[in-house]
């Protein structure tokens, strides 16, 4: 009986750690760089497959940089006087920049998503390596759901990151430096015309980010409770049984359940929230560039590929934006998991 109203005590302490505001996590705490810098050894031995996913992404970047160019070339120089011969080689020549295209974006996927594996694989071993190594006292403190949770979706969040989120932003940042020196090389006043959305941009991506970390954590810290809570109610069953506790247990579970799913609800919402945002700001910078080029075009003052190719570039400038928001809520996600599994 010592035993059992041990556990019973135990566990309602455990409730009032594991209270809404009480996980371990601390949620107002400021984004850690360090936790994702950490993973560099893990990287660092499959140096050779990481770079080669990087020249293949940068592969990639330049041909998809080559298709709007293209598209004004044939407008300008081949539709514009008739000449088909000279259509029919600019098609042709486009065909074959996008095979390469999607030559070098499957290899590219290939190569980092096995490198991501090994890196989990390595990780997943050292994890639990180090957790046969802790004391005794850190398991009488630690609910093993925490532990499990660690060990399985915290895990499954940074492979999530390390197979595709990362290598896809750096490809997203090193397509937008391109698509800017190529806008600037083709008509500096309607590059910077364009560019004067992006303040709206970065005020929006601020207010973003400080919202989202804060819903990550939150979401972590639901779930690591609910899988501890689980895990200890299922390893005490006999207790509960015992003491015909079913029913006090099952509506304190219930409680925790549900606030996982408003977590996980919230943090949908606001990962939701900015990619029609950013849709916004990209018709206001298309719409500025239509109406400002036109003009331009109607002076003669500006070829009308030159125009088309320009909008290409800018429906282009907006991708990398909507993949780093998309990759940046993945890479949110990946910088709390880190933190919670350094236990």
């Amino acid at each position: 009986m010592k035993q059992s109203s041990y556990t019973i005590h135990g566990q309602r302490n455990r409730w009032r750690e594991n209270s809404l505001e009480g996980a371990d996590e601390n949620v107002s705490k400021k984004f850690d760089w360090y936790v994702i810098k950490k993973f560099g050894p893990y990287v660092g031995r499959y140096k050779g497959w990481t770079l080669a996913s990087i020249a293949l992404m940068l592969l990639y970047t330049v041909l998809n940089l080559a298709n709007p160019f293209l598209i004004g070339v044939a407008i300008d120089q081949f539709i514009s006087h008739n000449d088909l011969r000279g259509l029919a080689i600019t098609g042709i020549v486009l065909i074959i920049v996008n095979v390469l295209m999607w030559q070098a974006q499957y290899w590219q996927v290939w190569t980092m998503s096995w490198a991501g594996q090994q890196i989990l694989y390595n990780l997943s071993s050292d994890m639990f390596t180090h957790l046969q190594q802790l004391s005794l006292s850190f398991y009488d403190r630690t609910q093993i759901g925490r532990v499990m949770s660690r060990l399985q979706s915290d895990i499954d969040v940074l492979e999530s990151m390390l197979s595709s989120g990362l290598l896809s932003m750096l490809g997203s940042l090193v397509s937008l430096v391109g698509i800017i020196i190529a806008m600037l090389t083709m008509n500096v006043i309607l590059a910077l015309l364009s560019f004067t959305v992006l303040p709206i941009m970065f005020v929006i991506a601020a207010f973003w980010q400080r919202s989202a970390q804060r819903s990550f954590r939150r979401t972590r810290a639901a779930i690591s409770v609910v899988n501890a809570t689980l895990q200890e109610n299922i390893s005490g069953m006999r207790v509960i049984q015992s003491l015909a506790r079913e029913e006090r247990n099952r509506g304190e579970f219930d409680e925790l359940n549900a606030y996982n799913r408003d977590t996980n609800l919230e943090a949908s919402r606001i990962a939701a929230l900015i990619l029609p945002l950013v849709e916004v700001v990209a018709a206001m910078a298309i719409a500025i560039t239509i109406l400002y080029g036109g003009v331009l075009v109607s002076q003669g003052s500006l070829k009308v590929g030159v125009l088309v190719a320009f909008t290409l570039y800018i429906n282009r400038f907006f991708d990398p934006i909507r993949e780093i928001s998309q990759q940046y809520t993945q890479l949110q996600r990946a910088g709390v998991a880190a933190e919670r599994i350094r236990l």
